[in-house]
């Protein structure tokens, strides 16, 4: 569905995507409108699915997460059924914080948070390498998070 956005519709997205949980009165002096306005545009934007959802964000550094490594995944097989197979099988490891199909040099591209390379080594071993369908794996270390946030308006 293409959802219309106007300015208020905009301004109203970017101080919701800074803070889910600013009170709806602030958030209406912030866009200048009323209440009433802001809580019938944010429950249009609800139910269109624009916003699908409002969640805690946890900090990975915080929780000791500071190592992120992308894996290269090739496929021996990419048929539909091993694809499906494999999508279930890597939404199943809680370490992996993002997984994509990619067109192009390799199948898959997966971003794994781990405590340090020990850890991701052992979660290598223990289940990426055994996810279905995996011939081959190429790791990225990455040295420094120079941009990392969740999507917004620009």
């Amino acid at each position: 569905m293409d959802v219309k956005l106007d300015t208020l519709d905009r301004k109203i997205l970017a101080e919701l995507t800074q803070n889910a949980r600013l009170p709806t009165a602030e958030l209406a002096r912030k866009v200048g409108l009323s209440k009433t306005p802001v809580a019938l545009r944010i429950r249009h934007l609800e139910e269109s699915g624009l916003i699908s959802g409002y969640r805690a964000i946890l900090s990975p550094l915080q929780l000791g997460l500071t190592h992120v490594t992308y894996v290269e995944i090739s496929m021996s097989d990419t048929r539909e059924a091993a694809l499906q197979q494999f999508n279930t099988a890597v939404r199943a490891i809680p370490e992996v914080e993002e997984c994509y199909m990619i067109a192009g040099g390799f199948d898959y591209l997966v971003k794994v948070r781990s405590r340090d390379m020990a850890d991701f080594r052992r979660i290598m071993a223990e289940k990426i390498s055994g996810l279905p369908h995996v011939s081959n794996t190429s790791s990225n270390v990455a040295m420094e998070a120079v941009v990392e946030q969740n999507f917004r308006l620009g």
